[in-house]
């Protein structure tokens, strides 16, 4: 069995060449159609379609500039969107379909905590955040792309029923511990004190 080391990407034409692969084996449902495409004022990495006629942007950075990836695919996605109808009276047989929508993938090495926060902020209309890593195999380069991991929701938080005399959580009391005049034993007068 051959050494695998992780390694540098490869130059950009390697990169995009290994890249494709990788992504063709990892989202079957994507049909690339078009490779670096000029968009808005820079390439668009890959354009594809997937089957359910949803037109599919791919962006790539080849190292740490993640958050300025994630400004370039918004300017990219925004720059598609009012050209697809034009690309549907162009290419119909494409199977584009406009309502479908458009998905944006943007692929680098790693992503900061203030590039998922900024994306994560969009809502809706975030981005996925794909990592990948390039391996060799003594042989040549390959790629090997990461989906993004979806964070578990946390579960509810189960409230417990509260001792006699004391407040349930959720419920204000009137003292910054949570304790009640009865836990305190105080009478009127004392309690006027802390107030």
């Amino acid at each position: 069995m051959p050494d695998l080391s992780f390694t540098a990407p490869p130059p950009r034409p390697q990169l995009l060449r290994e890249m494709r692969l990788a992504l063709q084996a990892a989202q079957p449902r994507l049909r690339i159609v078009a490779q670096e495409m000029l968009g808005a004022q820079t390439p668009i990495d890959f354009v594809g379609i997937e089957t359910d006629g949803r037109l599919v942007l791919v962006v790539i950075a080849q190292d740490d500039q993640d958050l300025e990836l994630l400004a370039r695919g918004l300017a990219q996605r925004a720059w598609v969107e009012p050209r697809v109808a034009d690309w549907l009276q162009l290419a119909p047989e494409l199977g584009v379909r406009r309502q479908a929508g458009i998905r944006l993938l943007l692929l680098a090495p790693r992503f900061c905590t203030e590039t998922e926060a900024a994306a994560q902020a969009l809502g809706a209309e975030a981005p996925e955040l794909w990592g990948y890593r390039c391996l060799n195999d003594g042989s040549g380069v390959a790629v090997l792309i990461e989906p993004p991991a979806t964070a578990p929701r946390p579960a509810p938080l189960a409230v417990a029923a509260a001792p006699e005399g004391r407040p349930a959580a959720g419920r204000q009391s009137s003292f910054r511990t949570g304790l009640s005049e009865a836990d305190l034993g105080l009478t009127p007068a004392e309690r006027r004190e802390f107030e």
